[in-house]
């Protein structure tokens, strides 16, 4: 396989987490997020989801430098580099809101909702851009 296939497969590879999140995280939109067991599964899905595009991420970073595409491995590593440190914050804010719910502050669920808003504005947009590459990246015949 020549490494701008291997290129290819690995944005691909990229895209596959990023798609079923994209799918997947709008249906908690149709549930309250007062309940524990459903913020416990969104919290879930977007651990995942960041675990996913950190590894994918990472390995597509490698695929793009092995076939020559820096600019494009530049690219894929910051979304690797967003995935991995934005993971942490992400993370500890839904806590924190979660916690917040808990204790009874009646916002809590309002940001909870702001913050899954911006995940999917987030995964979305990168999504798109992802797309949008694939002609650039695909190898010419």
């Amino acid at each position: 396989m020549s490494p701008d296939a291997v290129a290819v497969a690995a944005l691909v590879i990229l895209l596959f987490p990023m798609g079923y999140f994209l799918l997947a995280s709008p249906a908690f939109l149709l549930v309250k997020l007062d309940i524990p067991q459903v913020t416990q599964l969104l919290r879930g899905m977007f651990n995942v989801q960041f675990r996913m595009m950190s590894v994918t991420g990472v390995f597509a970073t490698v695929a793009f430098l092995v076939a020559g595409r820096p600019l494009f491995a530049l690219g894929i590593g910051l979304v690797a580099i967003l995935s991995i440190r934005g993971r942490g914050r992400f993370m500890r804010r839904m806590d924190d809101e979660i916690s917040a719910r808990d204790a009874g502050d009646a916002e809590a669920v309002r940001r909870l909702r702001r913050l899954h808003w911006s995940g999917m504005l987030c995964n979305a947009t990168l999504v798109a851009a992802l797309l949008t590459s694939i002609p650039y990246v695909a190898p010419s015949s």
